[in-house]
């Protein structure tokens, strides 16, 4: 059994839903890597066959002002990132690419992001999603990681904080990577909940271990809980209801940031979790929930990983058809994972005591 809307909220039905989506992100690729146009091109597809495209409200997306981004990146950063796109194609790290293009369409990302941070707390819109590149939720303070350039959650959350003078915000990670450059930008600040369900060190980037709960008067903010190889749809279901939905309701955030990454599926080449869009749909409607209870329904989401992209693109439009309607009907493309899953339930009952919040 998956998630449920909770019964002491109603979720009024046809939200007005707004997105972002720049045709410039095509300007940041190269060939052979799995973060590539390709993800989003997909992704434009399948939401234009569902009637997506004509049915939500398509936000602008300027270039963010870089005092935004400078909230959370070093100047040092900031003026090495200047240099390296004026190189052509070439590499800040390992994995991480860029082009003479990619500051551009980076600033876009967040500038689109910021646009619907803007429309949701202002309320203008309900909720909203940025479907842009390059993700974000790896990005340090001072160097790019992990494909990301910018940390886009963490840069959106620090606005609405300063501009609309939120004093609690949760910003949830269900990406299967750790977002630890989310972590390390809001890891000593008690106002902002960060809360990550993630594959286990080692895995990639080998961090989001339990005990990394915060710093100084952030300690017991941060909420780690990472999860073997195999875990699917009904351990997820367990981290939701038996973590995540009692600590927020104890923090009761005013608004809710979500780094949606869709690479914890079962079909996808980068990680090794058995979660469906089904099972991505219930955490999608539980977040929801608590955004009626807690936030007034105000629920932002940027989108991180996803490298397959067939799944990518079918669960961010279910994950859209949701926002825009949180009792639309919808049928797994894929169906789930055949073998079952590996459960987590010592994990998940032994943890509690780690957070203060």
């Amino acid at each position: 059994m998956l998630f449920k809307r909770s019964e002491h909220c109603s979720v009024s039905i046809m939200k007005k839903t707004v997105y972002t989506f720049d045709p410039s992100h095509v300007e940041h690729t190269t060939s052979g890597h799995p973060e590539q146009k390709g993800r989003l091109e997909r992704v434009w597809s399948v939401m234009s066959d569902a009637g997506l495209t004509d049915q939500l409200v398509r936000l602008e997306t300027p270039e963010a002002d870089m005092s935004h981004i400078k909230v959370v990146h070093s100047t040092r950063y900031i003026d090495h990132l200047h240099y390296m796109v004026h190189q052509g194609l070439s590499y800040l790290d390992p994995d991480t690419y860029c082009t003479q293009h990619s500051l551009e369409v980076a600033l876009r990302g967040v500038g689109g992001l910021l646009n619907i941070t803007d429309a949701v707390l202002s309320g203008k819109a309900d909720n909203g999603m940025a479907l842009l590149r390059p993700p974000g939720h790896h990005a340090r303070p001072h160097a790019a990681m992990g494909f990301c350039l910018f940390g886009n959650v963490a840069i959106a959350a620090k606005y609405a904080q300063r501009k609309y003078g939120l004093e609690k915000i949760l910003v949830l990670d269900f990406d299967v990577h750790h977002g630890n450059g989310t972590q390390e930008m809001l890891y000593d600040d008690p106002n902002i909940l960060f809360m990550s369900v993630h594959g286990a060190p080692p895995f990639y980037p080998e961090s989001g271990f339990i005990q990394e709960t915060g710093r100084e008067e952030g300690e017991g903010y941060t909420v780690n809980v990472p999860l073997l190889p195999g875990a699917g749809d009904e351990t997820y279901q367990h981290v939701f209801q038996r973590v995540f939905e009692p600590l927020v309701a104890r923090f009761r955030p005013q608004a809710i940031f979500v780094s949606a990454g869709y690479d914890a599926h079962w079909m996808d080449p980068m990680a090794h979790m058995h979660v469906s869009t089904a099972g991505f749909n219930a955490m999608i409607l539980a977040l929801m929930s608590w955004a009626d209870q807690y936030a007034e329904g105000r629920l932002v989401a940027t989108l991180e990983g996803g490298y397959h992209v067939n799944a990518l693109a079918h669960s961010v439009t279910q994950t859209l058809t949701l926002l825009n309607n949180p009792d639309a009907k919808l049928e797994d493309p894929f169906g789930p994972y055949k073998d079952g899953e590996m459960k987590a339930e010592e994990l998940i009952n032994s943890i509690a005591h780690f957070w203060r919040v």
